[in-house]
């Protein structure tokens, strides 16, 4: 069995110039992440089920674990020495590191827990997360420094929490799924070269906005829906679990599309998810496994951020899906 850590080692090898921070900056990542899977797996035991009572930049509801996997995050990276500063959808601002402890040369943008309106009904919630490069002689970051196109990534992945805790990681050169071992506390590679089919009978999107969509978003469902009685070549299902996640992971595992479009009542904000720390690392992972991710107008990695907490519609997953979506949106135009 390979671990994360012998696996990130030896891509290190090939890069004989390598000082080895940027291994250890994942590394710091998946202890993160081992340490939010053990608080959401004890959950209602440690008494931290339920709201907070306060929301995040986003107007957001908190439940308590959005608070205390976004602590856990952040302290496990702020004394490592290898980032610059960090960015999280629970704070306002950038979080800088403390004074006192060194200073890397990485950004890193985070979503701890991506899903956790679905901790009370216990379902999938994931971690989800973006790395950059602190641009070069910047010593005090700031949130210009952030706004990198999704093309300028050097990693990104997510940690989906379910029946196993699993880590979805790309530099760069694929993707690849690592499953935590509890008894040992590794992750271990279990999916190498993740590859998503091009064609797929499955979609998932909130039916529930169908009415505020745009209309080549109703074309595009309608005719799924209707399947080979509409034209269509198949039958399609749908699924909609409302944790990107969980929905990502599914798509990385049989294929499909995920979409959460535009629609009337979000238009004003840019759309619904967030583009530097849920767009774009998923983005980056879906293209890096042959599928595509688009805005439904423009490649997602393309767009140039304007703000940390900037928002925008996402359509992504098995490509030729991806782009008759794109295409009809083109014809809208």
């Amino acid at each position: 069995m390979t671990s994360l850590t012998q696996f990130l080692i030896e891509e290190q090898r090939r890069f004989p110039q390598a000082s080895g921070d940027f291994t250890l900056l994942l590394n710091d990542v998946a202890v993160a992440c081992k340490a939010i899977s053990r608080a959401v797996r004890r959950g209602g035991l440690s008494g931290v089920l339920g709201s907070q009572g306060t929301e995040n930049v986003q107007g957001e509801v908190q439940v308590q674990l959005d608070v205390i996997t976004n602590e856990i995050f952040v302290n496990a990276l702020n004394w490592t020495g290898r980032y610059a500063a960090m960015v999280s959808e629970e704070n306002d601002e950038l979080i800088h590191i403390t004074d006192g402890n060194p200073k890397g040369e990485y950004l890193i943008c985070f979503d701890p827990l991506d899903g956790s309106s679905n901790i009370n009904v216990n379902l999938s919630v994931g971690t989800i997360f973006s790395i950059l490069h602190c641009p070069q002689g910047v010593e005090h970051p700031t949130e210009q420094d952030f706004l990198q196109p999704g093309t300028s990534q050097v990693a990104a992945g997510f940690c989906i929490y379910g029946p196993a805790t699993v880590l979805m990681l790309t530099t760069g050169n694929g993707v690849n799924a690592f499953t935590l071992d509890e008894e040992i506390g590794e992750f271990i590679l279990t999916r190498p070269n993740v590859r998503i089919p091009e064609d797929t009978a499955e979609f998932a999107v909130n039916m529930s906005n169908r009415r505020f969509w745009e209309p080549p978003m109703r074309r595009y469902v309608d005719e799924c829906v209707q399947g080979k009685a509409g034209g269509r070549e198949k039958d399609f299902n749908m699924r909609w679990l409302a944790s990107m996640v969980a929905e990502v992971y599914r798509v990385l595992t049989r294929g499909g599309l995920f979409a959460y479009p535009m629609d009337e009542k979000i238009r004003d904000k840019g759309g619904r998810l967030r583009l530097m720390y849920e767009a774009n690392p998923m983005a980056f992972i879906v293209e890096q496994a042959g599928g595509a991710a688009s805005t439904g107008y423009e490649r997602i990695m393309e767009i140039q951020p304007g703000s940390i907490h900037q928002r925008v519609p996402v359509i992504l997953g098995s490509k030729n899906e991806v782009e008759r979506l794109a295409a009809y949106h083109r014809d809208a135009n």
